[in-house]
């Protein structure tokens, strides 16, 4: 399950870095949106993966997952959306601005 949770991290991660080297608007983006899921993923993960496990059960301390990183999590989600919707807003402004969704302003 680990082996799993790594692979979609670097493949989320990956993606976001392709999408965040482009230069149009839109990719930028969503590559920032890739990551944070990518960040988000690997915060979940570092809170011990429990397969059938309730985060609280009287069978001791081992065998539950940490609800410190699902915490983080949740607030990174939140976090994360109101980025994306300022930085939704702040595209569209640039893109009335200068005509274009280039992300330097100018046309190639």
């Amino acid at each position: 399950m680990e082996a799993l949770f790594a692979i979609a991290i670097g493949t989320l991660t990956s993606c976001a870095v392709y999408l965040l080297l482009r230069a149009r608007t839109f990719p930028v983006l969503l590559g920032l949106t890739l990551l944070s899921y990518a960040v988000n993923l690997f915060l979940f993960a570092s809170g011990r993966l429990v397969v059938a496990s309730a985060p609280l059960t009287d069978q001791g301390i081992e065998h539950f997952p940490d609800p410190l990183p699902q915490a983080l999590v949740l607030t990174a989600i939140v976090i994360g959306f109101g980025m994306t919707a300022l930085l939704v807003v702040l595209a569209l402004r640039a893109i009335h601005a200068t005509g274009g969704d280039h992300v330097d302003g100018g046309e190639r």
